[in-house]
């Protein structure tokens, strides 16, 4: 707004034209038309101008959005990191959890599998939990499931990294082929997939994400900090290192 009421003062000066009598709402037809012009001109010749409102802009939404990030953090960091349900991997004891809201038929995500499964591999002391995020379809929301399910036979990691191996879409189909070559018992994953509490862990989920800006998947979260999109392995040992100098989790 101040950039408006700014370029209104600058136009008017350049154009000769005075406002100082009048609110903007009195101006009449001829008034209005003529600020119009002169605003028009004025951007047509500092382009600029429109740069620098676009990026005061961004900045001042990033700032709300971390904001509002940092504040739902704390407010429920015990659903984000303790959750009881959400599949954990690497060392479930470990001094810094990583959480990714994911979804089976994100490419982006795909790519992440790889990074996060580096990151267990070589980090033994790293706990990750992962938030099944569906919002690709039917097919991704049957995906999320049968994951939590399957982490009641003991097999959520082999699951979960065979359905992002897959090439192409992960449909029920696939899903349940995947499932039984894994040798997962399928009528008892049918019927942990029907537990109330899987669905309500997904809606949970869904929510932390609206409350939280994320607007899609992955998105990644190292004790206090959010990373919404895709983050390379480097940036995540870095987000963990940072937490370890600083003495450890102040949420997770």
């Amino acid at each position: 707004m101040r950039h408006i009421v700014k370029l209104l003062a600058t136009a008017a000066v350049l154009g000769g034209l005075s406002l100082a009598p009048a609110r903007a709402g009195s101006l009449d037809g001829a008034q209005k038309k003529e600020v119009e012009e002169l605003i028009r001109s004025y951007l047509l010749e500092h382009p600029e101008i429109l740069r620098e409102m676009s990026a005061g802009l961004e900045a001042k939404e990033r700032i709300a959005e971390e904001t509002v990030r940092a504040k739902t953090l704390t407010e429920n960091a015990a659903a984000i990191f303790k959750s009881g349900i959400d599949p954990v991997v690497g060392n479930p004891g470990g001094d810094v959890t990583i959480v990714e809201f994911m979804d089976y038929n994100c490419s982006w995500c795909k790519k992440g599998m790889k990074e996060i499964a580096a990151i267990v591999e070589a980090d033994k002391n790293v706990r990750v939990v992962f938030k099944e995020f569906p919002i690709f379809g039917a097919g991704s929301e049957f995906a999320a499931r049968a994951a939590i399910a399957a982490s009641r036979q003991g097999k959520y990691w082999e699951l979960h990294r065979a359905l992002f191996a897959h090439d192409g879409p992960v449909t029920q189909e696939v899903t349940l082929q995947l499932a039984e070559e894994l040798g997962l018992d399928l009528a008892r994953l049918d019927t942990d997939m029907k537990d109330p509490a899987i669905a309500k862990s997904l809606g949970d989920n869904q929510a932390l994400a609206v409350a939280m800006q994320i607007n899609g998947t992955p998105a990644f979260i190292v004790d206090d900090k959010v990373f919404p999109g895709y983050v390379p392995k480097d940036a995540l040992l870095s987000a963990i290192a940072g937490v370890r100098e600083k003495g450890g989790c102040k949420l997770c």
